[in-house]
């Protein structure tokens, strides 16, 4: 079964070459391949990778009279941009997809972005309105996530097994295999910190202590997930001076799928549904808006007396406070964050809360919806 992504769209509109990132998994390829490139080039083949990074003359003997071409991890190469730019402008006829797992990878390559000959698009795990999603489908997605090929895997076994691997399959590829950090030993244990910690504010001096790594590297291999887009920050919201906001940021790995496969626990237990609800609706949020090629700011509200909002969108002139609840009962004292927030702001904004149950209702006109319909009542007002 392949499942149409949104993003195929726009890609199939477009007349100027693409460059394409996401995480391993994300269906990168699989979504490239359907604009029907005639020539393929896979730098995570190492035959191909040796052969290109040992002559610079490979791509243009290669092309021939092929209009499409898809290198796939150009960021493996990231010199090869420099390339593929002299190509496109002597033949303005022939385009090129490009994708790549490491945006760091490229910035750290000095590659050529190629502006205004290329048109960068982000990937992500699937988003709501790209899958047939049922109330009785939440718990198993809260479990397995949204990375496509797991997504669609029926096979127990098998499924958890690919989650349980993503991690050292990242650890080794993204990390050892492009020279990202010296030290593994140690970023593998501040992974495991930082996996066991998502969903909490990001306090890197506490961190690199329990991982028993300096402050300074744990802050570089914090970087280096965020730019390999394993992990989504989520800074703090700031709008006004009224109140003294907590600056932390929150940060979340990118899917509740490769979340549970790090830490080995595929179990939605009372104790971990609100925590890996909020990673949800944050990963669909995400994914949303990459899938509509939309900008979007989300931040948290939290307060020095503890009022909270899990997430303050700001995305096509509109502003969304958006509190999670993994419970099916919500009372008056579950609104008590929007309302300061409301306050703190002061300007018109949308609040929602998004919850456990099957109905839709409203409480002191706040809507309080089911996952699917939330969604379904943020994109009517976005799109």
């Amino acid at each position: 079964m392949l499942i149409k992504r949104k993003l195929l769209d726009k890609l199939v509109k477009s007349k100027k070459s693409i460059l394409l990132i996401g995480p391993r998994q994300s269906g990168k390829s699989t979504l490239i391949k359907q604009l029907k490139p005639e020539l393929e080039i896979n730098l995570a083949n190492e035959q191909e990778f040796v052969r290109f990074l040992s002559n610079p003359n490979a791509l243009e003997e290669r092309l021939k009279n092929h209009k499409k071409v898809f290198i796939d991890e150009i960021q493996r190469i990231p010199s090869l941009l420099n390339t593929v730019q002299y190509l496109i402008d002597q033949d303005k006829s022939r385009t090129f997809y490009l994708t790549g797992s490491s945006a760091r990878k490229l910035k750290r390559g000095q590659a050529n972005l190629l502006p205004g000959r290329i048109l960068s698009y982000e990937l992500g795990p699937l988003a709501m309105s790209e899958i047939e999603f049922a109330n009785d489908r939440l718990q198993i997605i809260l479990q397995k996530g949204l990375l496509p090929g797991v997504y669609l895997e029926e096979d127990e076994e098998t499924w958890k097994k690919t989650l349980r691997t993503y991690a050292t399959t990242y650890l080794k590829e993204e990390v050892q295999a492009e020279a990202l950090t010296r030290n593994l030993e140690g970023f593998s244990r501040f992974f495991n910190v930082i996996t066991s910690r998502s969903g909490d504010f990001l306090d890197i001096s506490k961190f690199s202590n329990t991982a028993e790594i300096e402050r300074t590297s744990a802050k570089r291999y914090f970087e280096i997930l965020e730019d390999t887009l394993v992990i989504h920050s989520v800074e703090a919201f700031t709008k006004s001076s009224k109140r003294r906001l907590i600056q932390h940021p929150r940060y979340y790995l990118f899917d509740v799928g490769v979340l549970n496969g790090a830490l080995s626990n595929f179990n939605v237990s009372s104790d971990r549904i609100g925590n890996l609800f909020e990673h949800l609706v944050l990963q669909m949020l995400k994914s949303l808006f990459k899938s509509n090629d939309m900008d979007a700011r989300i931040s948290v509200y939290r307060t020095d007396a503890g009022a909270e909002v899990d997430f303050i969108v700001e995305a096509n002139h509109k502003v969304f406070a958006i509190e999670v609840k993994a419970t099916k009962k919500i009372g008056k004292h579950d609104l008590r964050g929007l309302k300061s927030f409301s306050e703190f702001y002061g300007k018109k904004h949308i609040p929602l809360v998004i919850y456990f149950g099957k109905d839709s209702i409203e409480i002191d006109d706040i809507p309080i919806e089911p996952i699917h319909n939330a969604f379904k009542y943020i994109e009517q007002i976005l799109l």
